[in-house]
């Protein structure tokens, strides 16, 4: 999806975030699409906006809410530019895949993830290993320039 990030203000509302195709169309690819705050209350409002998209589409929830709550966090915290927004994106596509993307402006700032063991217990470093246990797949996508997209996939059953 290359889409390019859109400048926002500090929030958006539900009715002007769906941009999905109409449910009377069954056998056609799904898309809901938003620019968020690169900010805490932006990274809630992308799970509860996912929440309300995945229910309209007749999907679970779990994990895929999960995932969109790490994703849109670590936009917020680690790929945060100021004046600048982070992107979410759901994509129902055929054969049965839900692909969850999350673009933020820092491109140079790939994810990655904290050594787990050592001495004590971390407090972070833990969401992406927490992606990649709950994602049939994920990876990152770099560009265009200087945003990057952290995407998973999530198998549906059929």
């Amino acid at each position: 999806m290359s889409d390019r990030i859109t400048r926002t203000g500090s929030s958006v509302t539900a009715a002007t975030a769906v941009q999905a195709a109409p449910a009377a169309v069954a056998d056609q690819p799904r898309r809901f699409c938003v620019p968020l705050s690169a900010t805490r209350r932006g990274a809630r409002l992308a799970r509860l906006l996912a929440v309300e998209q995945l229910r309209s589409w007749g999907l679970l929830l779990d994990p895929a809410q999960l995932i969109v709550a790490e994703l849109a966090t670590n936009a917020a915290l680690h790929g945060r530019v100021p004046g600048r927004s982070f992107r979410l994106t759901l994509a129902l596509t055929l054969p049965n895949t839900l692909r969850i993307e999350v673009m933020d402006a820092r491109g140079e700032r790939l994810p990655g993830r904290t050594p787990v063991g050592g001495s004590g217990l971390a407090e972070g470093g833990y969401g992406l290993l927490l992606v990649e246990e709950l994602a049939d797949r994920w990876g990152v996508v770099d560009g265009p320039a200087p945003s990057k997209t952290v995407w998973a996939e999530l198998d549906l059953k059929g």
